[in-house]
């Protein structure tokens, strides 16, 4: 993967995938001649500018003859390519799948036009075109969430805080921070229970994974990381149609089916790289995800998911931390826990490394969920 930031270098999105593209052909131990098939994960056309990303970015990256699609799911363009991936390998529609991910979300457009931009990830005719933008939407459903559990601006905070914190370690991080709760209780309120440091930032950059069964890769490369479930799933798309606006529904349906084909349960997950666009969104996910065993906002307080805790969650720093170039996102999670399963993550590693990781993100208010579950080596 690229640096996650705001490019301000005159570089643009083809520049950053040639990077990630190659970063992903050298780690593999494969050139780009034996790759089949390319698929581009990029949010939205007025972002790159490019009705046709996926055949210009095969170009620019040498992978002329290859199968080539683009991939898009909102938040979780990324992490939907890549389980549009695995089914091309586990079907043999191809044998080395290039999945790139890749946004150029805060260089060339206004805040306020990418915020307009990403109100129409919900339904535009009732919400995005009617001014409601993303942070009021993720707003009402905090509130709801709050309402229901006790969890309250400062338990939020808190996953601000410890995410950046996180992305301390990471080189490839947009916003390492050091920061307390009083920092981000003394942010401006953006909507609320939401702060400026609640928030997510705009970032540009890209990310690549290559997907292929052990024996079409070097000997060297053979022992990695396998997925054993991808899972998707779809809730209604507005807020005020779901029977509790605060909780993901559609994540808890696509996590159970997810433990349901890897043949676990929540219990045997390690880690997490979990979709944390606002700070109580991580939280709101954790629940429906059943990481908290039926206890999330005393598992928050007790340190669960801490860096040191029983069960770590963005260790990459998260989006909170890392950034968030939307159609690298997806892709950058799934990276982050391969090589942490691996051991040999860039970043935080966990203490102890676990057999199984846990992969979230999603498009809307948990609109479009996706889920994948890692196995380690």
């Amino acid at each position: 993967m690229t640096p996650f930031n705001r490019r301000k270098d005159g570089s643009s999105f083809r520049d950053w995938a040639r990077v990630a593209v190659q970063g992903a052909l050298d780690d593999a131990g494969l050139e780009a001649a034996d790759i089949d098939a390319l698929i581009v994960a990029s949010e939205s056309d007025f972002f790159t500018l490019q009705l046709n990303p996926a055949a210009l970015l095969a170009d620019e990256c040498g992978l002329i003859g290859v199968a080539a699609k683009r991939v898009e799911g909102g938040g979780a363009s990324g992490h939907v390519a890549v389980h549009a991936g695995v089914a091309e390998v586990a079907s043999s529609m191809a044998r080395r799948v290039l999945v790139l991910g890749v946004e150029p979300s805060a260089s060339h457009l206004k805040g306020a036009d990418v915020g307009a931009l990403y109100s129409l990830s919900f339904d535009a005719w009732t919400d995005g075109m009617t001014g409601i933008e993303s942070t009021s939407l993720y707003a009402l459903s905090a509130q709801a969430f709050m309402a229901r559990t006790g969890a309250s601006a400062d338990d939020f905070a808190a996953i601000a805080v410890r995410n950046r914190t996180n992305a301390k370690a990471n080189p490839n991080a947009h916003l390492p921070l050091d920061i307390s709760v009083e920092d981000v209780a003394a942010s401006p309120v953006v909507a609320s229970p939401y702060r400026r440091l609640d928030c997510s930032p705009l970032s540009d950059g890209a990310a690549a994974i290559i997907l292929a069964r052990a024996d079409d890769l070097p000997a060297r490369t053979q022992d990695r990381v396998r997925f054993r479930a991808v899972v998707s799933a779809v809730d209604t798309v507005r807020l005020g149609e779901r029977r509790d606006p605060g909780f993901f529904e559609g994540k808890q349906r696509a996590a159970q089916r997810a433990y349901s084909y890897a043949g676990i349960s929540a219990t045997d997950i390690g880690l997490a790289e979990v979709y944390d666009s606002y700070s109580g969104a991580q939280l709101q996910a954790l629940e429906a995800l059943g990481l908290g065993h039926g206890l999330t906002l005393a598992a928050e307080r007790d340190g669960v998911f801490a860096a040191n805790g029983a069960l770590p969650v963005n260790l990459s720093g998260g989006l909170l931390g890392q950034g968030a170039p939307v159609g690298a996102t997806g892709v950058a999670q799934v990276l982050a826990a391969a090589l942490q399963l691996e051991g040999r993550y860039f970043g935080l590693q966990a203490q102890n490394v676990p057999r199984f990781a846990l992969v979230d993100t999603h498009g809307g208010i948990a609109t479009l969920n996706a889920i994948s579950i890692l196995e380690a080596p």
